[in-house]
């Protein structure tokens, strides 16, 4: 037999159908890669959907509670004047409820965070009912609080409720945390992209959480929807800006530099802030021993402080009001909405009301210093007032929880996308300037802001702040499980 009768004999050897073969291999085996990922993104978008749908829904139904609660009794303290006087006695009842049910849960919006970072203690289900009792009953008396802190304390709190029945692991336990604190912060303020960019950029410093990017976003949305579907409404803004031509930059450039320049002031006063409320925290606790002695005491210098200043501006949220000569965020957006030092006021009211215990958040008290000081420094650079508010609005929260892509998509959101080139240079700025201060000392450094500092990667804010005044070097940071359950610094 001849080599070539070999061969047709044998056609599997031909070269040609062994080329043939390889090449069908060569595209076969990508699809087929392919294929098994789509698969396993099918699986994964279901799993995750059949189990945040719950959360987002229980979240959003919470969230909605909260806020109707919370105008019911603003209402009611505005129209009953006397109440504040039962301010210190209502802070001595919050205290006494958390020194005697909530120890574990006194951390808040730390506690959640330390969690996120470092599972395993878990986030007591007890949480959500004191700080949303402990929340309301501050706004109910005068306290000056916000709810951004409740709003992440109970989304945090009711993911890890569910985590008793879905028994996940530690590295699917983050990514539901996350997905919880994305569905408060986005239905307590109506800006759900906003809080799940939050969710994955507040955990650390200059790093974000990419890998819960869908479980957050998927939460957020739910749970804004589910709030706005219990009839909640959320106040509206708005912004007047002139849209350039097209041959021209998409922004006017001696506006941006003015923008800029605020974004450095507005910088400067989330720095005020945080480290406002953690030193009177250390001074509260240095005067009284005794948690329900700083409570009463906070109370009775915030009663105080109203009757030598002659108004109750800075009480409670301080969002809005029906009496035009009250200065509250929305009278911000306006001429005259806004007297040199209310932004002042406001941060001092809301230091001591955080930091001798009573219960709230930050970023609304945030809200209003921003856009009062924004109003200023629009009539200091003869800049158009609506938009300088807006600009403070989101920059000096940008600067103090160190979350400017959340801020600036918040600001769009808010006040839409024609001022985004301005919210992004202000948040930006004032992100930079505000250091590595911060008003969730549980916040890990994931990289500096800027280089040379030799600061390490990792290590908490509340790590940090101990170094800077003698050393740029930051100290390994201690277990984290010891500091979960002490009160914020």
């Amino acid at each position: 037999m001849t080599p070539t009768t070999v061969g047709v004999c044998a056609p599997m050897n031909h070269p040609r159908l062994r080329f043939f073969e390889t090449r069908t291999r060569a595209y076969r085996e990508p699809l087929n890669h392919a294929l098994t990922e789509q698969r396993l993104v099918a699986a994964y978008l279901i799993r995750w959907g059949l189990m945040l749908t719950p959360v987002a829904l229980a979240i959003g139904s919470v969230v909605a509670f909260f806020l109707w609660s919370l105008d019911r009794v603003t209402s009611y303290r505005v129209e009953h004047g006397w109440i504040l006087f039962l301010l210190p006695l209502a802070g001595v009842v919050i205290a006494w409820v958390y020194h005697r049910f909530g120890r574990s849960v006194e951390g808040g919006n730390n506690l959640v965070v330390d969690e996120i970072h470092e599972p395993g203690g878990g986030i007591p289900a007890r949480i959500t009912p004191l700080i949303l009792a402990g929340t309301i009953a501050t706004h109910l008396f005068g306290g000056s609080a916000g709810r951004e802190g409740t709003a992440v304390q109970v989304g945090g709190g009711i993911a890890s409720a569910f985590n008793r029945m879905f028994r996940l692991n530690n590295h699917d336990l983050r990514i539901l945390l996350m997905a919880g604190i994305a569905g408060g912060f986005g239905a307590v303020f109506g800006t759900p992209i906003a809080g799940a960019v939050f969710a994955m950029e507040v955990l650390a410093i200059g790093r974000m959480e990419y890998e819960s990017l869908i479980p957050v976003l998927f939460t957020s949305l739910l749970a804004d929807w589910t709030t706005s579907a219990w009839g909640i409404h959320h106040t509206a803004y708005e912004i007047a800006i002139l849209t350039p031509d097209r041959d021209s930059l998409p922004f006017d450039l001696l506006l941006m530099a003015k923008a800029a320049g605020a974004g450095a002031v507005f910088g400067l006063a989330s720095i005020l802030f945080a480290e406002l409320t953690h030193g009177l925290g250390r001074a509260f606790r240095r005067l009284a021993t005794n948690p329900l002695a700083r409570a009463a005491l906070g109370g009775v210098m915030v009663i105080a402080l109203v009757y030598v200043l002659g108004t109750r501006d800075f009480l409670g949220l301080g969002v809005s009001s029906p009496n035009p000569a009250v200065t509250s965020i929305t009278s911000a957006f306006h001429t005259g909405g806004a007297k040199p030092f209310d932004w002042w006021w406001k941060t001092l009211f809301t230091a001591i009301t955080l930091a001798s215990g009573f219960k709230g958040g930050e970023v609304t008290p945030l809200f209003f210093i921003g856009a009062t000081l924004g109003n200023r420094m629009a009539i200091l650079l003869r800049a158009p007032i609506d938009l300088f508010a807006g600009l403070g609005f989101v920059a000096v929260f940008a600067g103090a929880a160190n979350t400017p892509l959340a801020c600036t998509i918040m600001g769009i959101e808010l006040f839409g996308a024609a001022a985004a080139p301005y919210l992004a240079v202000a948040c930006f700025v004032a992100y930079l300037v505000s250091g590595h201060s911060g008003i969730y000392l549980s916040q890990r450094l994931g990289a500096p802001k800027f280089p040379g500092q030799g600061l390490q990667a990792g290590v908490a804010l509340r790590h940090l702040r101990p170094s800077r005044g003698s050393s740029q070097t930051a100290p390994a940071a201690p277990p984290v499980a010891t500091e979960k359950s002490g009160p914020p610094d």
